[in-house]
C-alpha cells in the first residue's frame, strides 16, 4: 500500500462505493408541511429549547427539500433515523411499546412497494445505541425521558434504568421483522440488499490495570455488541446479562431465530475513540446505563486529550479508531461486509467564512482515515465495501442545532443557505479522480464515483 500522500480511489478495491451521507431532519426542512406530520424531534425541540446548544430548530435546515434534485445518485436509504411520529408516540409510547413493530412493517412495506425499483441498498435504522440512550436514559435527544436526575434536576425521573433496554429490544425486533419481510417477499424480485446501522467508539485501556482491561471490552459490548450479539448469536453479550440482571428483556426462541443473520451488510458510523476505566461504586438510588455497566469513558488521561479535540468538546480525533474498530468487528462477528455510513470531523460555527473554507484538519483527517480502513482491508482481510462522509452539507446537528459544522460544503446560513465548496471537497474531487481511459465507461454507468447517498428518509418524504 502506498503513502498517505499517494492515496486515490485507485487504491481501494474494485467496486468500492464512496458517498457522502445526509438526515431527512437535519437538512430538509418542511417539518410542518407537504403532509408531513409531527415526530418527537419537532415535539422535544418546542417542549425543551433548553435542550438545543444555539436554542435554535429544524423547521428550515437547509431547505435540502426543495433544493435536492437527483443526478443518477445511487441511493443508500434509512428508513428510521430517530423520528418517531407524534401519533405513535401519543399512542402508545413509540419504541417503548411491541405495537410499533405492525407500524414499522407497515411502513416498511409501503416504502419496498413504492420504491424497491430504485433503492437497492436498504438499512433499517440508524444509530439504535443513540436513540436509545440519548433519548431513553441521558434525556439529551428527543423524546427526552430520563431514568437519572444527574443531568436534570426536577424533572420527572424514570424508574431504575429499564426504558432504554426495552426500546433497544423494539428496536432489534423492528429490525428483524423489517428484514425478513424483504428477504421473503421482495429481495429476489427487486435484487437489494438489507441491513442496519450501527454506531460504536473505539476504548483504549485508561491504564494498565486488569479492571480497566475488562472495562475496554464491557465497553465494547455495552455499545457495540448490544446489537452485533443478537444479529449473530441471537442474544444479549453476557456482560450485559451479568451486570443489567433482570431488568434486560429476553428474546423468545423464536425472536432469536428471526434475528440471527438478519442482513446483509453492517452498516459502521465511527467518529471517535475513548479511554475505558471501571467504576467500583455506583449510587443505585440514580441508576442510569453508565451506571448499569460501570463504566466512565473519559477523553483525556493525566490531562492529555486522546486525541486532538475537534469542534464538538466530545470528538477527538484519532483516525486509528477505526482500523481497529473494523478488525474487532471482523474477528468478532462473523466477518460481516461492513459499509461505513458515517465518519467525518466538525468545526466550530464562530469562524469567519474564510476561515472555515480552508478546512486543512478535515482534509488530512480523511486522508488519514482512509489510510487507516485500507490498512483493515489489505492486512487484516476486513469486507468493507464502501464509506460515506458524514456530512455532504452543514445540517442541523440535533442537540448542538447548527453550532457544530460537519459539511464538505459550508451553509451560510444568514444569507438565503448560499452553499460553498471547502478545501476539502477539491482534495476529494482529485482523490476521486479517473483517468482519461476509464471517464466515458464510469460515466456512462454511475456518473460519478461519488455516487452513494446515505439517506434517512420518512415514507412521506422518500419521492
Amino acid at each position: 500500500m502506498g503513502s498517505i500522500a499517494q492515496l486515490s480511489r485507485n487504491s481501494f478495491p474494485d467496486g468500492f462505493v464512496f458517498g457522502s451521507s445526509s438526515s431527512a431532519y437535519q437538512f430538509e426542512g418542511e417539518t410542518n408541511r407537504r403532509g408531513k406530520g409531527p415526530n418527537i424531534w419537532d415535539t422535544f425541540i418546542e417542549e425543551h429549547p433548553e435542550r438545543i446548544s444555539d436554542h435554535s430548530n429544524a423547521k428550515v435546515a437547509v431547505d435540502f427539500y426543495n433544493r435536492y434534485k437527483v443526478r443518477c445518485i445511487q441511493p443508500y436509504v434509512t428508513l428510521f433515523h430517530w423520528d418517531t411520529p407524534q401519533a405513535i408516540e401519543d399512542k402508545y409510547g413509540g419504541f417503548l411499546s411491541p405495537n410499533i413493530l405492525n407500524d414499522f412493517r407497515d411502513f416498511v412495506e409501503l416504502c419496498f412497494q413504492r420504491f424497491g425499483d430504485r433503492v437497492k441498498h436498504w438499512i433499517t435504522l440508524n444509530e439504535p445505541f443513540m436513540f436509545s440512550v440519548n433519548g431513553y436514559d441521558t434525556g439529551t435527544m428527543a423524546p427526552g425521558r430520563i431514568s437519572t436526575l444527574e443531568n436534570y434536576p426536577g424533572q420527572p425521573k424514570i424508574s431504575g434504568a429499564t426504558e432504554v433496554y426495552i426500546v433497544t429490544h423494539h428496536l432489534l425486533l423492528a429490525h428483524a421483522t423489517a428484514v425478513k419481510l424483504y428477504k421473503e417477499k421482495y429481495q429476489a424480485c427487486q435484487g437489494g440488499k438489507i441491513g442496519i446501522t450501527l454506531v460504536s467508539h473505539w476504548f483504549e485501556p485508561y491504564s494498565t490495570s486488569e479492571s480497566d482491561r475488562m472495562a475496554t471490552k464491557r465497553s465494547l459490548d455495552f455499545m457495540l455488541g448490544w446489537y452485533m450479539d443478537p444479529l449473530t448469536k441471537g442474544d444479549y453479550p453476557q456482560n450485559m446479562h451479568d451486570y443489567v440482571g433482570g431488568r434486560l428483556p429476553r428474546f423468545t426462541e423464536e425472536e432469536s431465530k428471526m434475528l440471527r443473520g438478519s442482513y446483509d451488510f453492517i452498516g459502521v458510523n465511527y467518529y471517535t475513540t475513548y479511554y475505558a476505566q471501571n467504576v467500583e461504586d455506583v449510587n443505585y438510588k440514580n441508576i442510569g446505563f453508565m451506571e448499569d455497566a460501570r463504566l466512565n469513558w473519559p477523553g483525556e488521561r493525566n490531562g492529555i486529550p486522546i486525541g486532538p479535540q475537534a469542534g464538538s468538546g466530545w470528538l477527538y480525533i484519532y483516525p486509528e479508531g477505526i482500523r481497529h474498530l473494523l478488525n474487532y468487528i471482523k474477528d468478532a462477528y462473523e466477518s460481516p461486509t461492513i459499509y461505513i455510513t458515517e465518519n467525518g470531523v466538525d468545526d466550530v460555527n464562530s469562524s469567519s467564512l474564510e476561515e472555515a473554507l480552508n478546512d486543512a484538519i478535515r482534509e488530512q483527517y480523511y486522508k488519514d482515515i482512509f489510510h487507516n480502513v485500507l490498512k483493515s482491508i489489505n492486512d487484516h482481510g476486513v469486507d468493507v465495501k464502501g464509506f460515506f462522509a458524514w456530512s455532504f452539507l452543514d445540517d442541523f446537528e440535533w442537540a448542538s442545532g447548527y453550532s457544530s459544522r460537519f459539511g464538505l460544503f459550508y451553509i451560510d446560513y444568514e444569507n438565503n443557505l448560499k452553499r460553498y465548496a471547502k478545501n476539502s471537497v477539491k482534495w476529494f474531487k482529485q482523490f476521486l479522480g479517473k483517468d482519461e481511459s476509464t471517464k466515458l465507461k464510469d460515466n456512462i454507468k454511475s456518473k460519478s464515483r461519488m455516487e452513494g447517498s446515505a439517506r434517512s428518509r420518512k415514507k412521506s418524504r422518500i419521492d
